[in-house]
């Protein structure tokens, strides 16, 4: 995209002069949010750990590109510095990148597997997190996106260890919500079912036998922009087939002094 047709998209862009950090964005989830994000006007830097991927991506949004491991906080780090270096700051920050398990807690458990999902899945998000809030502060605040699941409203007996990971992105998205939002920090969680992604590459069989539909990568990106133009926080968006994506109500859920029900 050349640098006079970004300007003229951006005349009425609601994400005009704004710079977004993308995680795992050189595919599926990832590469359609830094899409949608930049054709809402964002300058957009994409890190992923597939360099070739992730080059493409840039290329094609007119943005950066930043190999990252997002299980190294110190990664995480560079990546911020990175955006401030080269984009004059942060706005935006989608933590997407993620990768499934394949393991459970019985006789297939494996440690490399687990540290590996729980380095992506959730240390991705928490350490994304520490290190672009003094950005966003800098700024004035900004909006944190966290990529969660289904996985992390519902039982995944499948996938015990990514339902555990995706229901620590929910509670970290539900606390930091009120806790961020003095400093006009909006974090948020986007919760999608099956979506078009590597994650679901193995499981791509089964969900076509059970006549599964899997949702567009595209339908999540916009649920990313709605929440990113949005002014929710602690919010958990799900994106199932078949029905508009929301906020999850969590409902009748007994509290510090609050009632029991039955």
């Amino acid at each position: 995209m050349t640098a006079e047709g970004r300007a003229a998209r951006s005349v009425t862009a609601p994400l005009r002069g704004k710079v977004a950090i993308v995680t795992g964005g050189a595919s599926g989830l990832g590469r359609a949010t830094a899409l949608a994000l930049a054709e809402a006007g964002a300058e957009v830097v994409v890190a992923d750990l597939d360099a070739e991927g992730g080059r493409e991506v840039a290329d094609i949004v007119g943005g950066h590109f930043r190999a990252c491991d997002v299980s190294d906080l110190d990664a995480n780090r560079a990546l911020v510095d990175f955006a401030v270096e080269h984009c004059g700051g942060v706005d935006i920050a989608f933590l997407n990148a993620g990768v499934s398990t394949g393991c459970g807690v019985g006789d297939d458990f494996d440690l490399v597997r687990y540290r590996r999902a729980m380095g992506a899945n959730l240390d991705g998000v928490v350490f994304g997190t520490h290190a672009v809030l003094p950005a966003l502060r800098a700024r004035g605040g900004g909006s944190i996106v966290a990529t969660a699941s289904l996985a992390g409203l519902a039982s995944v007996p499948l996938d015990p260890l990514y339902g555990a990971n995706k229901h620590a992105v929910v509670g970290l998205a539900r606390s930091l919500g009120p806790a961020l939002a003095p400093d006009a920090i909006r974090f948020n969680a986007v919760c999608p079912g099956y979506a078009e992604s590597r994650i679901i590459d193995p499981l791509r069989g089964m969900l076509s036998e059970q006549g599964m539909p899997v949702i567009p990568a595209e339908v999540v990106a916009d649920t990313v922009l709605r929440i990113v133009t949005g002014d929710g926080a602690g919010e958990c968006w799900f994106i199932q087939p078949g029905r508009e994506p929301e906020p999850f109500r969590f409902r009748n859920v007994p509290g510090p002094g609050q009632p029991a029900y039955s």
